[in-house]
């Protein structure tokens, strides 16, 4: 257990980071299952709403440190990539 005050306030902040970066995760785990569901469901007006979605999310959590801006780019690509598969058939 920490001994300073401010230790002890470092550990309150840390756990709201904590919960504020899980729900940032898990909003872009789950807006990217959604696009993946509709791209594969061959919905392609859905799935394009949902990318520029995804897209979104993806940059701020990169940008809040929450992921890695290699892996957002990462797999942004990979969605952007099945995409076009899909809209061209």
């Amino acid at each position: 257990m920490a001994h300073r005050s401010s230790a002890l306030k470092h550990i309150r902040a840390d756990k709201r980071k904590r919960d504020v970066n899980f729900r940032r995760k898990s909003a872009v785990r789950t807006i990217t299952k959604r696009t993946k569901a509709a791209i594969e469901a061959g919905s392609v007006e859905e799935a394009e709403s949902l990318y520029r979605r995804a897209t979104g999310l993806l940059d701020k959590a990169a940008n809040k440190g929450v992921i890695k801006k290699g892996t957002a780019n990462r797999r942004k690509s990979r969605l952007a990539k099945s995409l076009h598969l899909v809209s061209n058939r």
